[in-house]
């Protein structure tokens, strides 16, 4: 039927004129327009964020094959900021076409704008840049060409993709940033987990691309949904999508996966709110794998389209560290190219090396109860028995059963320097099932009441700790990994270059330890009990 939803065909790309008079049509430029039908409305008769998110991916995704020449997968979205709403009659028109291409990856930058087919008006809505990955052929890994700007604004994109890319590489640490600062708990306030959502949906056929992952667009629509019903909740009304934070693609999904969709109000400002959601997916008994993560920015608009005054709410930054805290050893733990570099005493310390990075796992067995095992490394404090390295350590706060947040202070690397003090979260895991590990998750937090001083250098610790499992006859395989930082590198770097056995040392003392307490129940902290 003429009024239903087609498939979006891409247009013929435009025609420059250069400045030799040569005439010039980018290659890679697609540009799809849509009505917006009331089946693409939501509650207010506007255009749904997520099916814009949709359209923009395709256009993005047909932009990037064009110049790849074979099938690419989106990796992520930068922010984006909507300019403005579109109603239902009027048409939407993007347009794509890749700035810069990598070794593997590039950049597409994505225009959307509005038409109104009665008065003959267009207006900009959005502009965002997408970064899409070129799936591997029967060839092996694909070696993308270079783009070639040719016009003025052609080179400012390909120059100012760089840059972009640069600051993608360091977002996910101004995002733990932003998450760690303290905010005021206002005894008026919304507890956050009135807006806390959960969503399951299954991944259909019709939900997949046609290299038969789950599409992009998809996910995304998903996600928008969850966190406009997590806003809802704080607001009591209809709120508007204003921005998005990044988009960044973890993994892929498959058809038959469930995504799992979770969705908080993180924060509320006077006139918008920030709302975190997350997916994962799983198939059958597997564990949950993370899929994707972002922050949405809504406003609730008034008759006027004026912004209105929003609750305050009571936020639960600690919750969503932990998960992270959490998620991140949990993918540190399976990666499969984990190097041997040395053995003793039944002591195996690996290496891995990946994007500039460089990660390490120290692994034992000891004769003890994987659930003693747990409950005697949980807490830092005990620590001192047996690592040389933790000084000093002290609670701060036991933000829940499972979380508690310490200081540490360590020796200083250098003789005469100054001593180092982290500030830990402590994320506290029991298996969900009788195949999985128990986990102690370690990285570093912000707090402003304990900021850093003159006495101390304050280290950091990206993501730490220890995978515990259990083994037949009560024997216990003790897997510990951590990606060096700065503050943390001078403490191994003799140990994994061979000039020290430290490390031995210390999971030597550490396999005594448990031992000598194995039995000792009695004698733990309540805090860990």
């Amino acid at each position: 039927m003429a009024n239903e939803p087609r498939d979006p065909m891409p247009l013929e790309e435009p025609m420059f004129i250069l400045g030799n008079g040569e005439m010039y049509r980018n290659q890679t430029e697609v540009k799809m327009s849509q009505i917006v039908l009331p089946c693409h409305a939501n509650y207010c008769g506007e255009l749904s964020a997520g099916q814009l998110l949709k359209w923009m991916d395709s256009t993005a995704c047909l932009s990037a094959e064009r110049h790849a020449g074979c099938s690419c997968i989106t990796a992520s979205v930068d922010d984006i900021h909507f300019e403005t709403t579109i109603g239902v009659g009027q048409v939407v028109n993007i347009t794509a076409k890749v700035n810069r291409a990598f070794t593997s990856s590039m950049e597409v930058g994505i225009s959307v704008s509005c038409e109104d087919l009665f008065s003959d008006r267009q207006w900009k809505v959005c502009h965002a840049f997408a970064t899409f990955v070129a799936r591997r052929t029967e060839a092996g890994k694909v070696q993308l060409k270079q783009v070639i700007p040719r016009t003025q604004a052609e080179q400012m994109e390909y120059s100012l993709a760089a840059e972009r890319r640069r600051m993608r590489l360091i977002h996910a640490e101004i995002i733990n940033d932003l998450l760690m600062s303290e905010c005021l708990d206002y005894q008026d306030a919304v507890p956050a987990e009135r807006t806390r959502v959960e969503s399951v949906e299954l991944v259909l056929p019709p939900h997949a691309n046609h290299q038969v992952s789950t599409f992009g667009g998809q996910i995304m629509a998903w996600m928008e949904n969850v966190a406009t019903i997590s806003a809802s909740r704080l607001c009591n009304a209809h709120p508007t999508l204003r921005s998005i934070d990044m988009f960044h693609f973890r993994g892929p999904s498959h058809i038959g996966d469930r995504l799992v969709l979770k969705a908080i109000v993180n924060n509320a400002f006077k006139k918008s709110m920030e709302v975190g959601v997350c997916a994962e997916a799983y198939q059958g008994g597997e564990p949950l794998r993370h899929i994707n993560t972002a922050f949405m920015t809504f406003e609730v608009l008034d008759n006027d389209r004026k912004p209105c005054t929003l609750p305050r709410i009571r936020p639960e930054p600690v919750m969503y560290l932990s998960y992270n805290n959490v998620s991140a050893l949990k993918m540190l733990a399976a990666r499969s190219n984990w190097v041997l570099t040395s053995e003793k005493n039944k002591v195996s310390l690996y290496t891995l090396e990946e994007n500039q990075m460089l990660c390490f796992k120290v692994e034992t067995h000891v004769a003890v109860a994987a659930e003693q095992v747990f409950l005697l490394l949980s807490d830092l404090r005990r620590r001192k028995a047996w690592d040389h390295h933790y000084k000093e350590c002290e609670v701060i706060t036991d933000s829940h059963e499972d979380d508690t947040i310490y200081r540490v202070v360590t020796p200083s690397v250098t003789k005469g320097g100054k001593v180092q003090d982290f500030i830990l979260l402590a994320s506290r895991r029991r298996p969900c099932d009788s195949g999985d590990p128990y986990l102690i998750a370690l990285r570093s937090v912000t707090l402003p009441a304990y900021p850093p001083t003159e006495d101390y250098n304050r280290g950091e610790v990206l993501c730490a700790g220890f995978s515990i499992w259990e083994e037949e006859n009560s024997f216990t395989k003790i897997s510990y990994y951590n990606q060096a930082t700065p503050g943390v590198l001078p403490y191994i770097s003799t140990d994994i270059a061979g000039l020290s056995s430290s490390f031995y040392c210390t999971f030597a003392s550490c396999s005594a330890f448990l031992e000598e307490n194995k039995d000792n129940l009695a004698s733990l902290p309540t805090s860990t009990l």
